[in-house]
């Protein structure tokens, strides 16, 4: 099939050596929804599902080489961005994607992995907000990192729109932020969109295999959008892949284990 209709996406993130969350994670959902995926990687990580505990930044002559040969040869759709790791990496980033186009953008702003290890450098976070969210077509926070990026608490689908609004002000175009840090028996999504608002409601499930949910969820995002799919059916159906990967859990590993990136299907 020729290469300008096949569809293709790439993810810039960090390595996982569990397999569960990064760039493999990522890799994993672009194959199942039927998408070419490539690479570009900013950080190798020594990790499990106990933990991380190591973190190795890509040198950023590196992350641009990458970025640049990927640019020469493919024709790249939909590109996500997840761990970018600290103030250098993201200006390089940014630089970067000033020079090479890959289409509609979904920015998961990696702050924290799942067992409480930092993934962004706190003095990072100015320049991932002025530097890489107003490049996002699509951010797609949890409530701790939307808390960050904003410095609003949220309790309730009021302070998610203070919160979304405070993001789209900084020049993300669409917010997605995701509930699975709430309480109660529902997990609710909150999608704030140019045309349109609502709310993707799944119940609950009591499971510590949530590693790599974030980086999944943003990636099934990007898979659609590189299908041709649009920011609205895209973030749905992602809701459902992440509901499916959470409720039919691999039981891989001793901690917070990876989800099932083989559950769910279209049928």
């Amino acid at each position: 099939m020729n290469q300008s209709i096949f569809p293709q996406a790439l993810t810039i993130a960090g390595s996982d050596s569990g397999g569960g969350a990064g760039i493999q994670a990522d890799l994993k959902t672009f194959q199942q929804r039927h998408v070419f995926g490539m690479s570009a990687v900013t950080a190798v990580t020594a990790q499990n599902t106990l933990g991380v505990f190591d973190i190795s930044p890509i040198p950023t002559a590196t992350i641009s080489a990458q970025i640049k040969a990927i640019a020469e040869d493919f024709h790249v759709q939909s590109f996500k961005m997840g761990m970018l790791g600290n103030a250098d990496i993201i200006r390089c980033v940014a630089h970067s994607l000033q020079d090479h186009h890959f289409g509609l953008c979904v920015l998961d702003p990696v702050m924290i992995a799942k067992g409480g290890a930092p993934l962004l450098q706190p003095d990072a976070v100015s320049s991932l907000i002025e530097y890489i969210l107003p490049l996002a077509d699509v951010i797609t926070p949890n409530i701790p990192e939307a808390e960050c990026l904003t410095g609003v608490r949220i309790d309730n689908a009021m302070d998610a729109q203070k919160a979304a609004d405070k993001l789209l002000d900084q020049g993300a175009k669409a917010v997605v932020i995701k509930g699975g840090h709430g309480a109660g028996n529902i997990c609710t999504d909150y999608v704030f969109l140019p045309e349109e608002n609502f709310t993707l409601d799944a119940p609950r499930f009591n499971t510590p295999q949530t590693h790599g949910t974030g980086c999944t969820f943003s990636a099934c995002i990007c898979a659609e959008l590189a299908k041709g799919e649009n920011i609205a059916q895209a973030i749905r159906t992602a809701k459902a892949y992440i509901t499916a990967a959470i409720t039919h859990p691999l039981n891989i590993g001793h901690g917070h284990g990876p989800t099932n990136h083989w559950a769910f299907t279209d049928e």
